[in-house]
């Protein structure tokens, strides 16, 4: 099993199958923290 984690807030974003225990970091723009993040630019 996977999951997939924000980079800006360490938030669980989804999951994916895998063989091995996997942790990939993402940016998105659909999370909380990249919209604080351009309101305050």
């Amino acid at each position: 099993m996977g999951t997939i984690v924000c980079q800006g807030c360490n938030r669980t974003l989804g999951h994916f199958e895998d063989e091995k225990v996997t942790t990939l970091y993402s940016t998105n723009e659909n999370c909380d923290c990249a919209k604080n993040e351009i309101e305050s630019n």
